[in-house]
């Protein structure tokens, strides 16, 4: 069986459509399913899906092969703002830090090679 857990306008495809509960379809595993399959299984039209797809907590599309057991988690269209930015994968070379510390300057890499110099930078004489 894999457990879709619906969110926002998505819910009205579950039973339980309350807000403060989880809306859950279960949805009986096939060989070869994809999160593609799951979703026509279940009536979602295409279009009412965002890119925020998941897997057991990773982030998928709609070709993402999925297992018996597994959990989808299925974001609307209208709910995208902030969820592709925190679970973008790493980039290749700097691995350690997500995307958004990375850009910031606030990874532990970055931290703490300022601060294990023991230097500070020479003062320009311009602070108020």
């Amino acid at each position: 069986m894999i457990a879709v857990h619906l969110y926002g306008k998505l819910r009205r495809f579950a039973e339980d459509r309350d807000a403060r509960s989880d809306s859950v379809v279960s949805v009986p595993w096939r060989d070869g399913d994809t999160v593609a399959a799951v979703v026509d299984r279940i009536g979602i039209p295409r279009e009412e899906l965002g890119a925020n797809l998941f897997v057991n907590g990773r982030y998928a599309t709609l070709q993402s092969q999925v297992a018996d057991e597994d959990r989808l988690g299925l974001f609307p269209d209208d709910m995208q703002l902030l969820y592709k930015w925190y679970f973008a994968p790493p980039a290749p070379t700097q691995a350690s830090a997500s995307p958004n510390l990375r850009s910031a300057g606030l990874d532990s890499k970055a931290a703490g090679s300022a601060s294990s110099s023991g230097k500070s930078e020479p003062s320009t004489g311009a602070e108020s």
